[in-house]
């Protein structure tokens, strides 16, 4: 499994991102729009994280990782066919790929094609 995005939602970024900065030494960026304004940083296995606030008040706060996959739709067919809700079904982000969104078990689980 390759953790290829790390994504925390929070209604506190900017102490998050000050945490990760002092704890793991992730130096964020600036909010990219196209990942929800997540402020986004570079993990030490080549992946990245993002740190972003609730983009509508039903969304809870998360950590929610996102896993390279080769073929988002049969991932996504593969987690329905065994039993996950799909919260987000594959959706383009222009300039970074295609992710999706799964529930099993009640863990939110990321998918990610590049």
């Amino acid at each position: 499994m390759n953790v290829h995005y790390l994504e925390i939602v929070t209604p506190d970024v900017e102490a998050v991102c000050a945490h990760y900065a002092t704890l793991h030494g992730v130096a964020f960026g600036d909010p990219v729009a196209t990942l929800g304004g997540a402020r986004t940083g570079s993990l030490a296995d080549g992946g990245a994280g993002g740190v972003r606030a609730p983009m509508h008040d039903a969304e809870s706060p998360v950590v929610r990782p996102y896993t390279l996959v080769d073929d988002i739709e049969a991932a996504v067919a593969a987690a329905g066919d065994a039993g996950a809700q799909v919260a987000l079904p594959p959706m383009p982000l222009p300039g970074h790929g295609t992710c999706a969104i799964v529930i099993l078990g009640g863990i939110e689980c990321g998918l990610w094609q590049v």
